[in-house]
């Protein structure tokens, strides 16, 4: 079993790394030698912010480039943004904050939601096509664990698939791998990561969108910056309550649908 696993897994290396490279390539393409304009701001370079300090400098440069190239920031936000989601690389957390920063609270959010979507998507298919045997072959106790869990709820799957986004007990790198290989229709894939990760995007670009337009401490603790805060957070707990809920009601059903087959017997 595990000699067959291996030789599939070197089988479908070599795809993975042609599309692994050619997205590679793109990126840094666009990121270099296809950006308009001349001088000092030609010459910088883009790189993936690794913190705050990092993401603050990169959003007040591409603020001021977008002024001239709107376009152009727009395709390379874009662009890195599905390369990361595409290739289940951490760090998406500062893109939704730098699209908040970059296009405000509303276009950041319909993009970072989109985004994410498509994003996780093309994860799935590139797992669908060249990362099943290497997923079954370094998680396999994690793999079965979660198998387990989607066939016990596969009555209410759109929902059980809500609920581990909106309450991640599995990362979401790891349910976009394994998300093929347990079977799980990639319409239901699609729209449980569109809708179950909005409040944690919502949260990140209005944070972002926010953090732009602080200037002081004072800015920071502002009447008005508390309140958007303290409505970010509401806000965010709305979707989850309502798949608790519907969650509870469906095991209150299972349950006496048990209780009543036993009776019968």
């Amino acid at each position: 079993m595990l000699s067959q696993l291996s030789s599939g897994t070197m089988r479908s290396l070599p795809g993975f790394l042609l599309v692994f490279g050619c997205a590679t390539f793109y990126l840094y393409a666009l990121s270099t030698k296809l950006r308009p304009g001349s001088g000092q701001e030609a010459e910088r370079s883009l790189v993936f912010p690794s913190d705050l300090e990092e993401l603050r400098e990169l959003a007040d440069f591409l603020q001021h480039y977008k002024r001239e190239h709107q376009t152009y920031v727009m395709v390379l936000f874009c662009s890195a943004y599905l390369y990361k989601q595409s290739f289940a690389i951490p760090g998406s957390s500062f893109l939704n904050l730098l699209g908040g920063a970059l296009f405000g609270p509303w276009l950041g959010l319909f993009l970072c939601c989109t985004l994410t979507s498509i994003g996780a998507t093309f994860c799935y298919l590139l797992s669908h096509a060249f990362g099943k045997k290497m997923v079954l072959m370094y998680f396999p106790d994690k793999v079965s664990t979660l198998q387990n869990k989607v066939e016990e709820n596969r009555s209410s799957l759109f929902f059980f698939l809500l609920f581990l986004r909106l309450f991640p007990m599995t990362p979401n790198w790891f349910l976009n791998l394994t998300s093929p290989i347990l079977n799980i229709p990639v319409e239901q894939f699609f729209f449980s990561v569109l809708i179950g990760l909005l409040p944690y995007n919502f949260i990140c670009v209005q944070t972002g969108s926010i953090l732009s337009q602080v200037k002081s401490l004072d800015d920071m603790f502002s009447s008005g910056t508390i309140f958007k805060l303290l409505a970010i957070a509401l806000t965010a707990l709305v979707p989850g309550a309502i798949v608790k809920r519907f969650t509870h009601q469906n095991l209150e059903q299972k349950q006496d649908l048990f209780l009543n087959g036993k009776k019968s017997l």
